[in-house]
């Protein structure tokens, strides 16, 4: 059951970083959402949004930084 509370503790910790990051780069007007490419269809009764873009720049990023990580601790 340890274990279990770890992995909560980390999940929420990592919920915590990702929301103070999403709030800082909409406070520093970064445009994430709203990058060429992201898909944005409008129509009468309703919408549809994907941000394509944004979330291939997010995957990169965190691809990055996960490698980094992980040559980290494996030396």
């Amino acid at each position: 059951m340890e274990s279990i509370g770890r992995y909560l503790i980390v999940g929420g910790l990592l919920l915590t970083a990702v929301g103070g990051a999403v709030y800082l780069t909409a406070r520093l007007g970064l445009p994430l959402g709203h990058l060429p490419g992201d898909i944005r269809l409008e129509g009468k009764s309703g919408g549809l949004y994907f941000p394509i873009t944004t979330c291939i720049l997010i995957s990169l990023l965190l691809t990055g930084i996960l490698n980094l990580i992980a040559r980290w601790l494996h030396k």
